[in-house]
């Protein structure tokens, strides 16, 4: 029992991060109270957030530090499949049910329209920036040079985790909106090719970590590594197939999600018209007048 507590104890105890993350956790309880949530929607939101706490706040951090494939595991989670579950159960309706209308009305939406929040939220939401930022903050935090920086200083280390999980959470929200657009912020097309887009970045960075033969990250020799009987090319070769087909694969899983929202709301007739469309409008329109 002793040593299972241990595992959930912290090895980098965060006030702001237990303080986020238990806030987000209530909020969406409350909210599910509030308002009919599917089953299937909150299993999928608490699988998700479990993760990402997981991934912060237990002794897998610890583990990340000495061993680079379980490093990769841990970004891949912050990054990819934690914040994927999350916004998989589309969260969003439910968070804004338990902030409560009042909240909302006069603190939230003041917020949201103060003008040097709206100059950085439409710089974020913009679909190529998004999608940069999603893959290059992955290519960035691996750039061997930074990453020796990244193990070595504690505040650094938590700054990264912070924004893989931010980053994960936004580029997801972006691509599985299931809403037409708008009020989504992307068209559903572009949900689909984007998440494709992005994992190539990080599927090439992960096939040259899993077949060079040069240790990019001793940093993890002379920090001592948690697993011994691993050589350090066969970790960097395990995290580099990490990085290489899992993690890229959860792209692929987006876009079928996405493909699926797609069909779902052409199915509802919900998709704007097309520019073909409209112009076989008009020029049907035009006709009639002319006749």
């Amino acid at each position: 029992m002793s040593a299972l507590l241990h595992w959930f104890q912290p090895w980098y105890p965060s006030f702001p991060m237990a303080v986020s993350l238990l806030g987000g956790a209530l909020l969406y309880l409350r909210g599910s109270l509030r308002r009919r949530t599917q089953w299937w929607k909150q299993m999928w939101f608490w699988l998700g957030w479990s993760l990402i706490y997981l991934g912060l706040q237990t002794q897998w951090d610890y583990y990340a530090e000495h061993q680079f494939f379980i490093h990769m595991l841990q970004q891949m989670a912050l990054h990819d499949l934690g914040p994927l579950l999350v916004m998989l159960a589309w969260p969003v309706p439910t968070w804004r049910a338990g902030i409560g209308a009042g909240v909302r009305s006069r603190w939230l939406v003041p917020f949201m329209r103060w003008a040097p929040m709206r100059v950085m939220t439409n710089f974020m939401l913009n679909a190529w920036v998004a999608a940069a930022m999603f893959s290059g903050l992955v290519v960035f935090w691996l750039v061997p040079v930074i990453h020796v920086g990244v193990m070595l200083n504690t505040p650094l280390y938590q700054f990264m985790n912070w924004t893989m999980v931010f980053d994960g959470l936004l580029f997801w929200w972006l691509m599985l909106d299931p809403r037409p657009a708008p009020p989504a912020h992307l068209r559903p097309g572009l949900r689909i090719v984007l998440p494709i887009l992005a994992m190539i970045p990080q599927m090439v960075l992960g096939a040259v970590l899993a077949l060079n033969s040069t240790d990019w990250y001793p940093i993890y020799s002379l920090c001592g590594r948690a697993l011994s009987g691993i050589s350090p090319l066969t970790d960097q070769h395990l995290g580099g197939l990490i990085l290489w087909i899992p993690a890229s694969g959860l792209n692929v899983v987006a876009a079928m999600v996405a493909l699926r929202n797609w069909m779902r709301l052409s199915d509802r007739e919900r998709l704007p018209p097309s520019r073909r469309q409209v112009q076989a409008q008009r020029r049907a329109a035009h006709s009639r007048a002319a006749g």
